[in-house]
């Protein structure tokens, strides 16, 4: 009997004979420690921008729009100068559902797909591989992916067979004890979840229930709560018949991304882009805290998306939870702000003072960046002060994202003709910005799609539902997931720009590389095997 054979004797499909998966492949020493603020190639870059370049003297204002901005460092200029740090080893664990509907040429599609994962990680990476039906059984323990790790784990992904039943918190429960139980740990964590059917041994709520029903399938270790951080689960949902509404509160709770993987055979583009992200992480537990400068200056409320924000009482103090960073990613909030009018003597107000700290990820480094106080102008009359681009394009992405959860939500109760109506306004008002923005256009068109996708119970029970909720995902977040618009004339997705406008050079790289480019025609990324 082969190795292989022997495995798949030592593991069955219903349960798995270990108890305590702290069997996990040590990881490499440890890196010498550097000192802190040396990221592998430099500093967070914080900026902000205020709604006006002025505000009259005797003016004030209870809704003061302030955009923070928030770009992630790079990993390519220090690569081509030949000193690099090193990028943050990633302990992966992949869910991979194996029912009976997964048979055939899905089942031949999820192993090429992660035949390319395996391929395209490091050997300071680890992976277990976590499969699931009726059951769930770990088919690899936590290994790292040297040449004899990535043929272990290639042989045992060659060797999932399909059948039976949908159980996909037992498949997360494995996952959990995988993670839990570990006796050793790489800097950044991660579990991707794939699934095409609905968990059928879990007791939830299904279609236009309450969201929060679904986190009956994450198990507690993956549940964020507070201000503690948890590994995200990445989920796709793959074909039409997936339960787009579980998938994305499972990755919504754990600040994961949720991918509707329409047409089955991008499935390995869309876990392309996934790790191109996660092999790219350069910056963890990043908060933001805001302080007001002037004494009449109050935080009224921060527009963050799902990141956790908080403003104190006395409205002196804010923050935003912002936690992992790829390399080259960018994040914007909107503040609101009171501000007082200005004396007499007052040539401008000092408004707030924003500081960005986080963990690098390849050194362990405490980082902590201080943007330029946010000033603006009070002259007598503000009547030629400038209007900010980057907040209105700000305030524009944000209206819309709200009015597509509105039309999520009307659709869920069959006012299809309501949603078409909230997506059709809100289209309207994003070609009237008048932005030639490559992501406000992007985003027309995203509210197009959308617009056919809810116009029928049965267009939005087909593919509107895992469509919208992909979209808020990647909004939500903003971070690129996998959809598909439309199929072009020889049959072929094409990927969603509204999405891939959140995608980094790493991401596209990776993609680009899934797509079988050359490496000449790969654009210079962060992502690279150590």
């Amino acid at each position: 009997m082969g190795g292989s054979d022997q495995h798949r004797q030592r593991h069955s499909q219903t349960a798995d004979p270990v108890v305590v998966f702290d069997d996990d492949e040590q990881v490499t020493a440890n890196r010498q420690p550097t000192p802190a603020g040396a990221a592998s190639n430099g500093t967070v870059v914080v900026k902000t921008h205020t709604e006006y370049s002025a505000v009259a003297r005797n003016s004030s204002s209870d809704s003061f729009a302030v955009l923070v901005h928030v770009k992630a460092p790079g990993m390519t200029d220090a690569g081509a100068a030949g000193d690099a740090q090193p990028r943050a080893p990633l302990d992966l664990v992949t869910v991979l559902d194996v029912s009976g509907s997964m048979s055939g040429h899905k089942l031949a599609l999820l192993k090429q797909a992660m035949r390319f994962v395996i391929d395209n990680l490091g050997p300071d990476d680890r992976l277990s591989v976590v499969s699931f039906s009726s059951g769930a059984r770990r088919v690899t323990r936590l290994v790292r992916m040297t040449d004899a790790g990535k043929a272990l784990s290639v042989s045992a992904v060659d060797s999932l067979v399909a059948g039976g039943g949908t159980n996909i918190a037992e498949g997360l429960r494995t996952a959990a004890r995988v993670l839990d139980d570990r006796r050793h740990r790489n800097a950044v964590s991660s579990v991707v979840l794939l699934s095409d059917g609905q968990d059928t041994y879990t007791a939830v709520r299904r279609w236009g229930s309450e969201a929060g029903n679904y986190e009956a399938l994450v198990p507690p270790s993956f549940l964020r709560t507070g201000w503690e951080w948890s590994a995200p689960i990445h989920t796709f949902g793959f074909g039409k018949d997936h339960d787009a509404a579980a998938m994305h509160v499972i990755a919504e709770a754990t600040g994961g991304t949720f991918s509707f993987i329409e047409n089955e055979a991008v499935i390995q583009d869309a876990f392309a882009q996934c790790i191109g992200g996660l092999l790219s992480v350069v910056l963890q537990e990043a908060r933001i805290a805001i302080s007001c400068v002037h004494t009449g200056v109050r935080v009224i409320s921060v527009r963050s998306g799902r990141y956790e924000s908080r403003v104190h009482e006395d409205g002196r103090e804010a923050t935003v939870q912002v936690g992992e960073l790829y390399a080259d990613e960018e994040r914007r909030f909107l503040l609101f702000l009171s501000v007082p009018r200005a004396e007499e003597s007052d040539s401008d107000t000092a408004l707030v003072k924003v500081v960005c700290s986080y963990r690098d990820a390849a050194t362990g480094g405490d980082v902590s960046v201080t943007a330029e106080d946010t000033v603006v102008a009070r002259p007598e009359n503000a009547g030629e002060a400038e209007r900010s681009t980057e907040v209105e394009r700000e305030r524009v992405r944000v209206e819309a994202a709200e009015d597509i959860a509105a039309a999520r939500a009307a659709a869920e109760q069959g006012a299809h003709k309501e949603a078409v109506k909230i997506l059709e306004n809100r289209q309207r008002v994003v070609a009237q910005s008048g932005d030639g923005n490559a992501v406000i256009v992007a985003l027309g068109a995203e509210l197009r799609e959308m617009r056919d996708r809810v116009s029928s119970r049965e267009r939005y029970e087909g593919s509107g539902r895992a469509y919208m909720l992909a979209g808020m995902s990647a909004h939500a977040q903003q971070r690129a997931n996998s959809r598909q618009v439309s199929f072009d004339a020889f049959g072929e997705a094409a990927q969603d720009e509204a999405t891939l406008s959140y995608a980094t050079p790493a991401m596209r790289a990776m993609l680009l590389r899934s797509r079988g480019e050359s490496d000449e025609q790969l654009p210079k990324s962060g992502v690279q095997k150590t």
